[in-house]
């Protein structure tokens, strides 16, 4: 390999390490029939101007497994946080109580069971397609290195390296997605 070029994939890796846990902190959100506090991480409010997590404009408690709680500090962004809630695709109805938004869990049907389904198969392409950019990133920084004077071989070397790379963690997404999906059908 050419000594004048080196491609960073320790920050491939790490970029496409960072695609893996986005998808696994969007999963851990898809809760099957409970309530978690952690379903609502994803969930961002438009509050002061800038989203937010829903977490930094209220207390999220669990008092029981079917119902989760928010007790929202500043009664103006009540109905922001209700509001993104119900724009969330979590398919809970907030009912509001003064400050504090309740959401019940629903039991889990077949429709609802087929729908988280298709919600982590979404999750699942946006993380395929962050490490398919993180794939490009990688072959155009090579495409520089051919034009700077990387041997062909060279090219041909990296190329098979980043795309190795990237089938391994497509991989990885292909079974969480796989997993997760057989946990949302499960009864």
């Amino acid at each position: 390999m050419s000594e004048d070029f080196m491609l960073d994939t320790d920050d491939l890796k790490r970029r496409m390490d960072g695609a893996i846990s986005a998808l696994k902190t969007e999963f851990a959100s898809l809760r099957t029939g409970r309530g978690s506090a952690s379903m609502l991480e994803p969930v961002m409010v438009e509050a002061y101007g800038q989203r937010t997590p829903i977490n930094q404009v209220g207390t999220v408690n669990v008092p029981e497994p079917r119902m989760v709680t928010i007790n929202v500090w500043d009664k103006s962004m009540v109905n922001a946080v209700e509001k993104a809630i119900r724009e969330s695709g979590l398919g809970i109805n907030p009912q509001l109580n003064g400050t504090i938004i309740m959401l019940p869990i629903p039991e889990l049907n077949e429709e609802r069971r087929r729908e988280l389904s298709k919600v982590a198969g979404q999750y699942a392409e946006h993380a395929r397609v962050s490490i398919r950019n993180v794939r490009r990133d990688g072959m155009d920084q090579i495409k520089k290195g051919k034009a700077d004077g990387l041997s062909e071989d060279d090219q041909k070397i990296w190329e098979g390296e980043v795309q190795d790379m990237t089938n391994a963690y497509i991989k990885q997404i292909d079974d969480a997605l796989e997993n997760k999906q057989a946990e949302i059908m499960q009864v």
